[in-house]
Order: structure tokens, then sequence, then C-alpha cells
């Protein structure tokens, strides 16, 4: 494929002159074209919620939700399935980013991990891939062969798979059974697609891992009722989220939060039903985890 007719690889006639503007009006214009995303974003917003159902419907299933990607791709990819833990009270390793090159990638480029093809389904093989498993494809340009080996052969196993690039029709939109596909246009700086095209991406997966938290219980409201209070900060932030969800003073929701080792769902439901700690945690336990059926 010719890159150079990509969308995300052509001329923005907008940012000619990004060289000889002050400062202020330079920002101006990154803001300007950072402004278009929201609204490409938008656009995919159905394939986004098919994405979202299939994540959780992989991990109801017992399956793990898997990243892969090169670069800025593969490094947002990370970003996101790191972020789950500690947000969602989710272990290590349920939603799992992979990068071309490995972990080192992250730090430093690792030059040409990103354009062969057996490396992506290697690093899958390397997860023990089963069926049950939901695997999303990053590649602003949409032709990463480490990406495409990948999503090729996750659907060959009968895997879910999504594709997120940033260009229409795109090679791993081909690969995989949900195309979500932002239409940003060209970068301000021809082909940083650490741009745009990041921002894009990372609004979508913002939107996939949480969607399918919420699907899964993690959520109350629009309250993190699964987090791991693992330092003082989050402990205070756990005490707010029972006081937010009950009405309860900081100090009852203190005790509650003791008593159930700092676990913020039943905590709430203490408070909300006047039960004990371990019959809250039986309730949750016969509701799957999903705290407004057990406070029914």
């Amino acid at each position: 494929m010719n890159l150079g007719s990509l969308v995300s690889e052509t001329r923005n006639p907008q940012t000619m002159d990004l060289d000889c503007l002050s400062t202020l009006a330079m920002v101006e214009r990154f803001n300007q074209q950072d402004a278009l995303v929201a609204g490409a974003v938008e656009k995919t917003l159905p394939e986004v919620a098919l994405a979202v159902d299939a994540a959780a419907e992989s991990l109801k299933a017992g399956g793990r939700l898997i990243y892969m990607g090169a670069g800025t791709s593969g490094r947002l990819g990370v970003l996101d399935a790191s972020e789950c833990p500690p947000t969602f009270g989710v272990p290590h390793g349920l939603v799992i980013g992979l990068i071309a090159g490995g972990p080192g990638a992250l730090l430093k480029a690792v030059e040409g991990a990103e354009d062969n093809q057996q490396l992506g389904e290697d690093d899958l093989k390397a997860l023990d891939l089963t069926v049950n498993d939901m695997v999303v494809g990053l590649a602003a340009s949409g032709r990463t062969p480490y990406v495409i080996g990948g999503l090729r052969y996750a659907r060959n196993l009968g895997c879910r798979t999504a594709a997120i690039s940033c260009n229409p029709g795109s090679a791993i939109a081909l690969e995989a059974e949900i195309a979500i596909s932002p239409v940003v246009g060209p970068e301000a700086l021809t082909g940083s697609t650490r741009l745009k095209s990041g921002t894009a991406q990372k609004l979508v997966l913002n939107m996939i891992s949480t969607g399918a938290m919420v699907k899964l219980g993690k959520v109350y409201q629009n309250l993190m009722v699964d987090m791991k209070a693992t330092n003082i900060k989050l402990v205070d932030r756990a005490c707010r989220i029972v006081v937010e969800a009950t009405g309860a003073c900081r100090e009852d929701a203190e005790n509650a939060l003791k008593q159930t080792d700092y676990e913020v769902k039943p905590a709430i439901l203490m408070l909300l039903t006047g039960v004990d700690a371990q019959t809250a945690q039986v309730r949750l336990a016969d509701s799957h985890g999903y705290l407004r059926c057990a406070l029914k």
C-alpha cells in the first residue's frame, strides 16, 4: 500500500505555516484541529457500542480483553489496560496491552517489529489465546502487519475481534468483525499520528473498557464501586464514594468500610439496607456482584 495515499499521512492545508506562527497562534491551530476529533469519533459510536458489548460478553465468558498495536497505538492499548485493575478492581491480566517489540518498545522504538505479521500471531500464542478472548487491533494507518497478523490469527481461532483505525476501509478493518474508523483528517504535523489519531484511539479505548466494566457491574450510578483502596488517596476516595452513594455521614462511611476491609460495594449495601458486612457480601455474591440487583 502507498502510505502517502492514506488520509492520516496527507498534508493539512490549515497548518502549512506552523513554523512561521507565534507560539499562541501555533497552539491555537493545534487546538482547532483537536476540536475535530470528538465529532469524528461520534460517527463511529454504533460500532463502538458493538465493541463494548463484545468485550463484556468475552469477559463474562471468562475470557480477556486484549489490545495490540505498534508505536503510539500500542502504548495507548497498554495504558488503557494498565488502568483497569485500580479503577475497576479487576485482576491484572484480564485486560492486556500488547505492543510490537515487547515492553521495551514502550520507552524506545523497536525498529521493524511492527512489520512482521508472525510476531503478532506469536504474541497472542504466548498468551494462550482462547475462543473466549477478544482481540482489539489498533493502528492509525490501518495497515500495520503486526496487527494484521494478530487479528487474522484471533479471528481464525474464533475470537471476537475489533479494529481501530483512522483511515476508512483499512486493511485491519477487513480483518476484524467490528471496524471502528474515526476519520480525523490530516494531522497538524504531517504524519504524526500521535496527535489527532492518537487522541481518537484513546477516546475509543476509554469507551470500550469503561463501557464493558459498566456492563460487568463494576459501576453503580456513575461511581467506581469496585475500585481498590490501595493507598491513602484511594481510601479517601472510597469513603467519598460511599458517602455519595448513601448520603451517610463520613464517620458512618468509614465505619462500614473498616468492616468490609475497604470494599466499597458491601459498605454501600450495609448502609442502605442495614445488613451486616457478612450478609452484604453474601447478597452481592448472589447478585453476581451487581450492586443494583443486590439492593433490590
